[in-house]
């Protein structure tokens, strides 16, 4: 069942990025971030009054709640971090950097969580962290780092905080109900979002954004939402090192739906970075 629930989640979190991009045009990607948020929260807390599991938050334990919370402000900064890669680089380059977090995963699953190191789960860990600096390819322009690469350290950023986020939630959901878990955390990144939105004043152009705009956006919120109730029920019941690079999977697919949808240039060793991420994938799930 876990493999199924991170299956599920992996072809919606696919559609989640396409979605947002669209969305994004022309739009602060924290505002875009914000009320994306708006849209999940909902869906978890149906979720949670559908299984009714609501009365059951007050029995969670204080270490237990310190790091559902954690991962929510982890998660927040994923975000952030992401959708600003998103608003000023490629989908199929963006995502690919970012799922490169199942690498960073691996390895806190294996010291924090003292999941067993195999060499399968080392291998795979390895082929897509190279996968990942062979998509990133070179500046064609200069050797050096420029202004317009600036999409590869957020997306990197959003990686770091990505892997801390399943790690924290692992340790915090211990005998919570996942979908419990999913809402407290989304409390945290709506509110996260939010303060960073007030603070920078972008709240005042919520009525720039277009019909087709808030459409995409509370699309794409539908999608994480649904992504994110499956991952995490997933990963309440399955070890994280498999979980997690089952998940992963989405990269391929959003970089197909990149390159048909958004009509993206399919770049040599965009293709090349994409088959030996996925390579490194099976090899995990193995």
């Amino acid at each position: 069942m876990s493999i199924i629930l991170a299956l599920l989640a992996a072809l919606f979190a696919s559609f989640t990025a396409i979605l947002a991009k669209l969305g994004i045009e022309n739009v602060n990607s924290n505002l875009a971030t914000a009320v994306r948020t708006i849209v999940v929260i909902i869906m978890a807390f149906t979720m949670v009054m559908i299984t009714g599991k609501l009365e059951t938050i007050s029995l969670i334990s204080a270490n237990a709640l310190w790091f559902i919370l954690l991962s929510g402000f982890a998660t927040g900064f994923s975000w952030l971090f992401f959708f600003k890669a998103l608003a000023i680089g490629d989908v199929s380059k963006v995502v690919p950097i970012d799922k490169s977090s199942v690498v960073l995963t691996i390895i806190f699953s294996i010291l924090v969580l003292g999941e067993p190191a195999e060499p399968l789960i080392m291998a795979g860990g390895a082929i897509i962290a190279i996968g990942t600096f062979i998509l990133i390819g070179k500046n064609e322009d200069k050797k050096r780092f420029s202004g317009s690469q600036r999409y590869i350290v957020y997306a990197i950023l959003a990686a770091v905080f990505a892997a801390l986020t399943s790690i924290l939630a692992k340790v915090g959901m211990e005998d919570v109900d996942s979908n419990v878990a999913t809402f407290l955390r989304t409390i945290v990144i709506l509110l996260f979002a939010w303060v960073i939105v007030f603070f920078q004043g972008t709240h005042k152009k919520l009525k720039d954004i277009s019909k087709k705009g808030y459409l995409f956006l509370i699309l794409s919120g539908v999608a994480t939402g649904l992504s994110w109730l499956c991952y995490f029920a997933a990963l309440a019941m399955g070890k994280v090192s498999i979980v997690a690079p089952i998940d992963k999977f989405s990269v391929v697919l959003t970089m197909i739906l990149s390159f048909s949808i958004l009509k993206e240039k399919a770049a040599k060793h965009t293709i090349i970075g994409g088959i030996v991420i996925t390579i490194g994938t099976v090899l995990l799930i193995l």
